[in-house]
């Protein structure tokens, strides 16, 4: 495929930006089915926040335009060949993943209402309904405000322009993909998907470590891109469970035991490598130390902010603690890694964990430097649970860039996590 060439001609009707509803992170179904079960009344309303505010959306991106992709997810449904692959496919091991009620629902389910308004330079988007509806929101609509972006730059180039910046695209990847080959043990997979250039550059990305890393390619979060290129699809679950866990507690005494109720709903349906804890929600330190014995039973830990070495120490230290061999426990990185970082991590922990990769933005969105003014380049955008029932989220993070919700909130839920003193990291993607 010509991806220059289809870029040029990107107005087809033929080339939605998001063109299916399992166009999506795997980690997003997996979520929506416990939430169908465990809270299927529950309101939830999603915003867009855009944290590199120096990018005005508003001007890059036309309003109409937008609005047309968004109208068009909305009309998206599931086709009898999507369903067959989630009813039919193996998952981790499981034949049935997904259990028949949930995959009734999601065969008649559309995406509902949103509501998009210009504020300054930047775009008000938010999603508002049952949980399990509105979540499924969070991935398209990141999808569509990224590659719209990206269409807005290369709008201004020429056809042999395209060529050379994708030509160039194209050798930075490989030139990465042959020094993760240097890695002995390696095990790596695409999380791409909320931030990616293009579906189709992300599917090209795919490709290439399909044929560069082999079985060292552990496959992609995306579930359309998994189904096409018959990879594993990858993931496990995200901070927006504790969060609208959190924010539904009614006391401080309930709102400390939100995350480890999160966790044990998921035991209840989930076992082995789905089985991967995410602690920085709310602070690790914290979660670790007043975690329940039985967490540490679990296969791994995903770490997802702050410094990726202290986090993969601390959870050694903490396995060590509760009688685990964390020899035997799998360590995701999955936090703005690009080659350089994951090489170092790999030489710093393989031995001492069983380590894998979730690399994401920098994999599927890295044209730093290939325009003039860096148009290109990529930035944190995200789409998040802001309020549950009326009440708002928080997330702390290890990382206190990566804090959101009401100051108000955030010093409560630091007081009752003792969420300690926290070094700012950059927040590049």
């Amino acid at each position: 495929m010509d991806i220059a060439t289809r870029v040029y001609n990107h107005r087809w009707k033929l080339d939605p930006i998001v063109r299916s509803l399992i166009d999506t992170d795997f980690y997003k179904l997996l979520m929506c089915q416990s939430v169908f079960t465990n809270h299927p009344h529950t309101q939830v309303t999603f915003s867009l926040i855009n944290r590199a505010t120096h990018i005005p959306l508003a001007e890059l991106i036309d309003e109409g335009e937008l609005r047309e992709q968004l109208d068009h997810i909305r009309a998206l449904s599931l086709s009898r060949g999507e369903s067959t692959f989630l009813r039919g496919n193996m998952f981790y091991g499981k034949r049935q993943m997904f259990r028949p009620d949930f995959m009734e629902w999601f065969e008649g389910f559309s995406l509902p209402p949103y509501h998009l308004e210009r504020v300054g330079d930047q775009y008000e988007l938010t999603f508002e309904g049952r949980w399990c509806e509105a979540m499924l929101w969070e991935i398209p609509a990141l999808a569509v405000l990224m590659e719209l972006r990206s269409r807005a730059v290369l709008g201004r180039l020429k056809r042999f322009e395209l060529q050379v910046l994708y030509a160039r695209a194209m050798t930075r990847l490989w030139e990465k993909i042959k020094r993760l080959q240097g890695i002995e043990g390696l095990r790596i997979a695409d999380f791409g998907t909320r931030r990616r250039h293009s579906f189709l550059w992300q599917d090209w990305c795919v490709q290439a470590m399909i044929e560069g890393l082999g079985v060292r390619f552990a496959g992609t979060s995306n579930c359309l891109i998994a189904m096409r290129r018959e990879v594993e699809a990858i993931g496990t679950n995200a901070h927006e469970l504790p969060m609208v866990y959190a924010a539904l507690a009614d006391t401080d005494a309930e709102l400390a035991t939100a995350p480890y109720q999160v966790l044990a709903d998921w035991q209840a349906e989930h076992s082995g490598n789905l089985r991967v804890i995410l602690p920085d929600t709310f602070g690790s330190r914290t979660f670790l130390d007043r975690a329940p014995d039985w967490l540490s039973d679990w296969t791994g830990m995903r770490i997802d902010s702050g410094d990726p070495a202290a986090g993969a120490e601390m959870a050694i230290d903490w396995w060590q603690s509760r009688g685990q061999d964390p020899r035997e426990k799998l360590v995701i990185f999955s936090d703005g890694l690009d080659v350089d970082k994951i090489a170092e991590l790999h030489r710093q922990f393989a031995g001492r964990v069983k380590v894998s990769f979730g690399w994401g933005t920098l994999l599927t969105n890295d044209f730093r430097g290939f325009t003039p003014d860096d148009g290109l380049a990529p930035f944190s955008l995200v789409c998040k649970a802001v309020a549950a029932n009326g009440r708002p989220t928080v997330k702390l993070s290890d990382n206190p860039n990566k804090a959101m919700g009401p100051a108000p909130e955030i010093a409560r839920y630091r007081e009752v996590f003792d969420t300690a003193a926290q070094t700012p990291q950059e927040v590049v993607v």
